[in-house]
């Protein structure tokens, strides 16, 4: 092995790009354990966290959507008499 190596000549090799953002977040600990525990047999936890993540929004925007839709209709039921 040498002492120095020389990387002025080098090129740099290709970046892969990521879809995914990193961030810091602080979780429980019994939170972070539990989806561990999930993926005990093989897999990311954190995939894992960002499928429940991904799975409330698509809850929380369908609860929305059905009160949206819920008052739509109580004041046309009301303007039809």
């Amino acid at each position: 092995m040498r002492d120095e190596y020389d990387f002025s000549q080098a090129e740099s090799g290709p970046v892969v790009k990521s879809s995914k953002e990193r961030i810091t977040i602080r979780l429980d600990p019994e939170v972070i354990q539990w989806f561990r525990d999930q993926v005990a047999g093989g897999g990311n936890y954190q995939t894992l966290i960002n499928e429940a993540l991904q799975e409330h929004i698509q809850r929380r925007q369908g609860t929305d959507l059905e009160g949206l839709l819920r008052r739509v209709v109580r004041e046309e039921l009301k303007q039809a008499g």
